[in-house]
């Protein structure tokens, strides 16, 4: 199938544009970054979501909103108008089969940076506006709200001792998610799913669910 992913120069973008490679798809990514994926099924197109020139594509089947900025001025214009573009631009037509956003686990706990808070919940708001449209087509919506992820945007939690063991400490399963994983489940949610639409999937690690009970 022919996916379109955004963000795709690095961390949770690349591992899923590398994740539909392997499984065989056409993958266009944009990023206001250059490339690092060379293959001869991706094709990358260095552009700013939110203002930049959107370049012409095949119809698009499957599209997975995943570039973001966090804490940058910018986060509402990026993460949430910049994402309502690409939707508007590219989804709404016959060929869509489904519609990706990766979101936060900070749009369900608000346990964030205000704007970026806010523009994540819009992302899982508007995505339920999406899986209204794009039903007329048979098309699932649907969007990931992923907690800690090991990518290089969290490495001065990571290699911070201190920091670390504060998160783990509010963390059930005392880990965080790989990249590649939410790979696997942006993978299933848009490829396997034909059933589930307009909803949000928590994989935080169960983050949200810590409770001590206390007598």
């Amino acid at each position: 199938m022919r996916v379109l992913i955004t963000g795709t120069a690095g961390g949770i973008g690349r591992a899923i544009a590398q994740k539909f490679l392997d499984e065989g798809h056409t993958v266009f990514g944009m990023d206001r970054m250059a490339g690092t994926i060379m293959h001869d099924m991706y094709t990358h197109y260095q552009t700013d979501i939110f203002k930049g020139e959107l370049p012409q594509l095949p119809a698009i089947e499957i599209l997975i909103n995943n570039a973001g900025v966090q804490n940058s001025g910018e986060d509402i214009d990026i993460n949430l108008k910049g994402s309502i573009r690409i939707t508007e631009a590219y989804a709404m037509q016959e060929a869509i089969r489904s519609v990706l956003f990766i979101a936060s686990a900070s749009a369900l706990t608000g346990a964030e940076f205000p704007e970026y808070v806010a523009s994540k919940g819009g992302m899982v708001s508007y995505m339920k506006s999406t899986a209204l449209r794009v039903a007329q087509f048979g098309a699932t919506a649907n969007s990931l709200s992923p907690g800690g992820v090991l990518t290089d945007l969290n490495q001065h939690i990571i290699e911070d001792p201190k920091l670390w063991q504060a998160v783990m400490n509010e963390t059930l399963l005392p880990k965080w998610a790989a990249p590649e994983e939410i790979a696997e489940w942006a993978y299933f949610v848009t490829v396997c799913n034909r059933s589930m639409t307009a909803q949000d999937i928590l994989i935080d690690n169960g983050e949200a669910a810590k409770a001590n009970f206390i007598w």
